[in-house]
């Protein structure tokens, strides 16, 4: 009953959360400089002609009218056609997103075992010459510039050795050939990935070490992993059985909020290896005033980073029985 309480008081703070993100970002992009108009309009279009297109698009009304159609339109899921593409926002979304879940998820997943793996390792090894190998490439790794990784990455592996595509996400002479079956396209998406997915992964893997690291020490110290030695039981066992299971809940709050902010796609990330995914797709509306693909993309990230703060909050009672809201 408690819990149920907590996640209808949660639910609520969200709603408000997200009506005044909802407002915020009206107010951002119907007040920011520049008139997506000018993107459509051909240099000879007449007067006459500009002033019909700026009404089609919505743009001659009174902002408080605007902001009425625009809370209807979102409650009734119509966001509106791209002004750039000419088709509706909804479409691009969903055409976009897969290609970020598949590049994101994949690499935060990835970059989440093999952390906490290393990070049970390194805490066993406190002050040794493993420990203080791990600890110093994690803190390395995380501390890297992204785009200057990515391009050297490109510039190593697909530019000078020539082992990677350079950009992109597949192969149109594999993807145009009627011949190439699923596995043939599959395996050419992934090949594409490597480059991606490896900068992605250096750069993540060392924050869920450190944080796996830092809480395995302080669980090592706790009452019942003395008893569990007092008792004869193996150190493999202590580690993997007692003390990680309680050490990972803070990395359980890291992966759970990576997962929903990766819904953004990393827009340098996905720039710089020209990856067709939601970050690179949200750059290119706002330095275009497409405001309709703009703001669907900033409330699809608000609304999954909302979210997942709520699960992972929940997650955490079921994972720690101490934990009661």
């Amino acid at each position: 009953m408690e819990l149920r309480k907590y996640i209808t008081g949660r639910l609520m703070q969200i709603a408000l959360i997200f009506f005044v993100i909802l407002t915020v970002l009206f107010l951002l992009f119907r007040l920011a400089p520049g008139d997506p108009v000018t993107r459509m309009v051909d240099p000879d279009m007449t007067q006459e002609d500009s002033q019909r297109l700026i009404a089609e698009l919505g743009l001659d009304q009174p902002l408080g009218i605007q902001y009425v159609i625009y809370v209807k339109n979102f409650f009734m899921g119509r966001f509106g056609y791209s002004f750039h593409y000419g088709e509706p926002v909804v479409d691009i979304i969903w055409d976009r997103l897969p290609n970020t879940v598949l590049l994101f998820t994949t690499s935060i997943i990835l970059s989440a075992l093999v952390g906490i793996f290393l990070g049970k390792i390194a805490s066993w090894h406190k002050g040794k010459k493993i420990d203080s190998f791990m600890t110093i490439g994690a803190l390395a790794t995380h501390t890297l510039f992204l785009p200057w990784l990515a391009l050297l990455m490109i510039w190593v592996f697909a530019y000078k050795l020539g082992w990677f595509p350079i950009t992109g996400m597949i192969s149109e002479e594999v993807w145009l050939d009627p011949e190439s079956g699923f596995v043939a396209k599959a395996l050419d998406v992934l090949y594409h990935m490597v480059l991606p997915l490896s900068t992605l992964f250096l750069i993540h893997f060392g924050s869920y070490l450190l944080i796996m690291r830092s809480s395995m020490l302080e669980t090592l110290k706790e009452d019942y992993i003395l008893t569990a030695r007092a008792k004869g039981l193996e150190e493999k066992a202590i580690r993997n059985h007692h003390a990680a299971p309680n050490a990972a809940l803070p990395v359980v709050t890291s992966i759970g909020l990576s997962l929903a902010f990766s819904i953004n796609g990393g827009a340098l990330t996905e720039t710089v290896f020209t990856w067709p995914g939601i970050g690179r797709e949200l750059v290119s509306a706002v330095s275009q005033n497409d405001y309709p693909l703009a703001q669907a993309s900033f409330l699809l990230i608000a609304i999954v980073v909302l979210i997942s703060n709520l699960i992972v909050d929940v997650l955490y009672a079921y994972l720690d029985p101490r934990i009661r809201y």
